[in-house]
């Protein structure tokens, strides 16, 4: 279940569960492994679940002020080393579909389908780099004002109410994360590479979650970089949060898509 290993002085916090082909989950900027609580039991009647907590996030350790997509990468390859995995099914959320990216250019032997879940293929604009270094100084000045400020817009405006439980539980996850490994992954997303061509090009089943409200990537860029593609695209009527706006047929998707391999 729980477990830890130990990688460059630090130590990465991972879980795995069930039998059968592993499904590996890659959770958010800001997230932990607890996001996957209401898909894992689900996968794991007929899977094998490998859950991992990235650099800096949840109770894994950062190893330094900048964590790139690579070195996250690195971390993915050392636990899957570590349990004597050879191939799997990566499902991704945002920042860990980059991370899935690049596990699949620097292993591609080792992923057999992957799911980008509101997450993209393209690497930041000079005016999204820009941006992200503006979110740096406010991280730095002030953590706290920059969680509780960011977090509602991973949701769909409607969906604040109905959802604060969750938006609490979120926020909440998110206050542990400490300001340098807040820092380090913005750096690392701020410089990982464009992949769009790289993953279209890629022969593995793949499919693309949107959300068709979603803040941080604009529905209509995102679906028009993936026409005429062999790449499954899915849209859902909500925000950034696809596992909790749309649980159930989110989890539908992910188990039909994981069937098909």
């Amino acid at each position: 279940m729980s477990k830890f290993i130990p990688f460059k002085n630090a130590k990465i916090h991972f879980t795995d569960q069930g039998e059968g082909d592993v499904v590996l989950l890659l959770h958010g900027f800001l997230g932990n492994l607890k996001m996957w609580h209401q898909l894992t039991p689900r996968l794991i009647t007929t899977n094998r679940v490998v859950s991992i907590d990235l650099l800096g996030h949840g109770q894994s350790d950062s190893i330094g002020y900048v964590h790139s997509m690579e070195d996250m990468t690195e971390v993915v390859i050392a636990i899957l080393n570590h349990l004597s995995i050879t191939k799997v099914i990566v499902i991704g959320h945002s920042m860990g579909g980059y991370v899935g990216l690049a596990l699949l250019e620097s292993a591609p032997q080792r992923i057999k389908g992957i799911c980008l879940m509101n997450s993209t293929a393209v690497g930041d604009s000079i005016d999204k780099q820009n941006n992200r270094d503006r979110t740096i100084k406010i991280v730095k000045s002030n953590t706290r004002f920059f969680v509780h400020a960011s977090i509602p817009n991973l949701f769909g405006p409607e969906n604040l109410e109905l959802y604060q439980d969750e938006i609490a539980q979120v926020k909440n996850d998110a206050l542990k994360t400490s300001t340098q490994s807040i820092v380090a992954a913005l750096e690392g997303m701020k410089i990982r590479k464009d992949r769009l061509q790289f993953f279209k090009q890629s022969k593995i089943p793949k499919m693309v979650i949107l959300g068709k409200k979603d803040a941080i990537l604009d529905y209509h860029l995102q679906q028009s970089y993936y026409e005429n593609t062999d790449i499954e695209v899915v849209a859902f009527p909500d925000g950034h949060m696809s596992h909790i706006e749309n649980m159930k047929e989110f989890s539908d998707k992910i188990v039909h898509f994981i069937e098909k391999i």
